[in-house]
C-alpha cells in the first residue's frame, strides 16, 4: 500500500513540475513577459524606464538596459488579445560599423554567457562585392544588402539580437524578446482571423 501511495504521489509531483515548467514565461528584467499592455508598461516604470507614449498597440519607453544609457523600448500586444508578448530594445545609434560591430558582439557575448550558444547565426553581406572599410559596410547596411543576426532560442521563448537601420541614415542594435506562451495566444487569435 505504501509503494502505491509513494507512486501516486511521484506521479502527481512530476507532473505538478511538467507544468510548471511548461507555464514559465520569459523574462525581460526580471520581469515576466505577461499581462497587459498597461500593466507591463507599469512595472517597466518602477523598473526605471520612462513613459513615452503608445503607438499602433506598442508602448514606447526609454531608459538604461544592460550597461547601455538611453535605450528605447517597445512593449508589444495585439488589441485583440491584449496580452504583451514581444519586447525590442533598441540600443543607442551608432554612427559608424566599428561602434555598431562593437555593441552588437558584446550584447552577443552576454547572451551567449546567459543563455547558451545561438541557435542560429546569420551575418553576411548579399552585395556583389564583399566590402572591406568601415564606411563600406555601413553602407551595405543602409542598402539592405547585409543581414546581420544572432537567434538564441530557449523553452520560454525566443531573443533575437540584429543590426538595424533606421530613419535618417542611423543605424542601431535591436535586440527583441518574443514570449513563447504569449506568441502561441496571439497567434491562435491571428488564425481564427483566417
Amino acid at each position: 500500500m505504501k509503494k502505491i501511495i509513494l507512486f501516486f504521489a511521484t506521479l502527481f509531483m512530476s507532473v505538478i513540475s511538467f507544468a510548471q515548467s511548461n507555464s514559465e514565461h520569459l523574462t525581460f528584467k526580471g520581469v515576466p513577459i505577461d499581462g497587459t499592455l498597461s500593466e507591463y508598461v507599469a512595472k517597466m516604470k518602477s523598473a526605471g524606464f520612462k513613459y513615452l507614449g503608445e503607438q499602433d498597440g506598442t508602448a514606447i519607453l526609454q531608459g538604461d538596459f544592460a550597461g547601455f544609457k538611453s535605450c528605447t523600448v517597445g512593449v508589444s500586444t495585439l488589441k485583440a488579445v491584449n496580452v504583451v508578448s514581444t519586447i525590442g530594445v533598441i540600443f543607442p545609434a551608432c554612427e559608424d560599423w566599428s561602434s555598431l560591430e562593437r555593441d552588437y558582439e558584446h550584447l552577443k557575448s552576454m547572451l551567449t554567457q546567459k543563455y547558451g550558444e545561438p541557435a542560429e547565426v546569420v551575418e553576411k553581406f548579399q552585395g556583389r562585392v564583399i566590402p572591406d572599410t568601415n564606411n563600406e559596410k555601413l553602407h551595405e547596411l543602409y542598402m539592405d544588402r547585409c543581414t546581420w543576426y544572432t537567434t538564441f532560442e530557449t523553452k520560454n521563448g525566443d531573443i533575437q539580437l540584429s543590426l538595424q537601420k533606421g530613419e535618417y541614415s542611423q543605424c542601431f542594435v535591436l535586440l527583441k524578446y518574443y514570449d513563447k506562451i504569449n506568441s502561441d495566444t496571439v497567434r491562435s487569435a491571428a488564425m481564427d482571423d483566417l
